[in-house]
């Protein structure tokens, strides 16, 4: 069963105005894994889709939801699938990939059919998808595989290790970009310094967040900052006009996804502390 909601964009001006309410209702996507169900997010923000597929008892067919106007979900889409479970089984037309926890997989346009399964270890599919204009081989990809980066400092708080998991240096994409972060013990500060990118949008999965912790999502322009309090295994939108960033009450790891029309971040907007708002 494949299950979805639509979300429109904003503008910056609107969002200004939100209550605390209404920003969690636009942006916060609270839950992704529903029992024997593939639960999707469609965006207006470059038509990005966010979401997941938790088999349990049934193995969960990727179907095409009614925005897409398409026979097949990828008849015009890309795919990316990011494991934060134990191992499960994807299949991608008759072909059986194993994806063990942390690893990914990208399924490349015009694929007919996708199978998410568990086997005997319960699997949490993260799913991200955005429009393709070629059509690109599927490829599985370990951490092992990974662009890895490691940033920050136990000193500011945010010493952190970057997997490049389905990005343009490690597997062929249309525009579709994902990777994970992980923050180390003792560290809570995402994306600090933060940074705008007005020709890309972005998705943030939080997941590894401790019970009864929290974190607080930061977004909203640089000079005009709006926050989002957010539980384990719950995303949110960033447009591309907002400031990404998050800080926890313990550490945790983030996946994030991006799509939009360059592969190249040059131009990203930097942006120090002292100048939030």
């Amino acid at each position: 069963m494949t299950k979805s909601e639509f979300r429109y964009a904003h503008h910056p001006e609107d969002v200004k105005k939100y209550t605390t309410e209404e920003l969690r209702e636009h942006f916060l996507i609270p839950e992704l894994f529903i029992k024997d169900q593939i639960s999707l997010t469609y965006t207006m923000y470059d038509r990005y889709i966010a979401g997941g597929a938790f088999p349990v008892d049934q193995a969960l067919k990727l179907e095409a939801i009614d925005e897409l106007k398409a026979e097949n979900f990828l008849d015009r889409r890309e795919l990316g699938v990011i494991n934060v479970g134990g191992k499960g089984k994807v299949t991608v037309d008759g072909q059986v990939y194993e994806i063990g926890h942390r690893e990914a997989l990208y399924v490349g346009k015009g694929t007919k059919e996708v199978i998410f399964e568990a086997t005997e270890e319960q699997p949490y599919f993260y799913i991200n998808s955005a429009p393709a204009h070629k059509s690109y081989p599927t490829k599985k990809v370990t951490k092992a595989e990974a662009e890895i980066v490691e940033l920050g400092d136990t000193k500011t708080s945010n010493k952190r290790v970057i997997n490049k998991l389905l990005v343009n240096s490690v597997v062929e994409t249309c525009q579709l970009q994902m990777g994970m972060t992980e923050l180390q013990e003792g560290c809570v500060w995402n994306t600090m310094p933060p940074h705008t990118h007005e020709r890309r949008m972005e998705v943030y999965f939080y997941f590894d967040l401790e019970e009864g912790q929290s974190i607080s999502h930061f977004m909203g322009q640089p000079q005009e900052t709006r926050h989002i309090f957010m539980k384990n295994h719950q995303a949110v939108i960033s447009p591309e006009w907002s400031i990404h960033a998050g800080a926890g009450t313990s550490n945790y790891t983030f996946i994030w996804g991006m799509a939009g029309e360059n592969l190249d971040y040059g131009d990203m907007d930097g942006v120090t502390p002292d100048e939030l708002k």
